[in-house]
């Protein structure tokens, strides 16, 4: 069985203890971080190797890196092929800055993307914009209401309630 299945299947269980669930998360939160915060101290280098060997320069379980694997795979300039990835899979972290904040920031991931780290990447105003960026992305914006009497918004110069407001 593909590792990324085995991770997925045990983090999101829903006949899991929820106890162990919650712990299960805590311990990974305080891993990724840690991978984070050394990943962003070099942001410009891409680490690679193969899925265990990530494990281990991490110092972190293997169902953790894959999870971590999962979590990074959308900000990667190259994705992985997390979906049938192995042990001995071939993998690089070579992720793109702006992209990576701003997933972290839909993620409200704030314990990722308030790192000390991000502060030597991007500036403050930087920060806020793309936070803002993401933010306004996810919006959504109604147009102005069409009452029965208003003129047909498809141009016909007929009212709403006689051409594109029939039912």
């Amino acid at each position: 069985m593909a590792l990324l299945k085995q991770w997925r299947d045990k983090a999101y269980s829903e006949t899991a203890n929820k106890g162990d669930l919650q712990r299960l998360w805590q311990n990974y939160f305080l891993q990724e971080k840690e991978i984070y915060a050394q990943l962003l101290a070099n942001p410009d280098d891409v680490v690679k190797g193969t899925v265990k060997e990530l494990a281990e320069k991490y110092n972190v379980a293997l169902e953790i890196m894959v999870g971590f694997l999962d979590g990074i795979n959308d900000s990667l300039k190259t994705p992985n092929p997390i979906e049938e990835m192995e042990e001995d899979t071939e993998v690089q972290l070579g992720f793109d800055k702006e992209l990576l904040y701003k997933n972290m920031v839909a993620a409200e991931a704030d314990w990722l993307y308030k790192l000390p780290e991000w502060n030597a990447i991007f500036d403050e105003e930087k920060q806020k914009e793309l936070y803002k960026e993401q933010k306004s992305s996810t919006t959504v914006h109604k147009g102005p209401k069409v009452y029965p009497n208003d003129p047909c918004p498809c141009g016909s110069g007929k009212k709403y309630k006689k051409c594109c407001g029939r039912k």
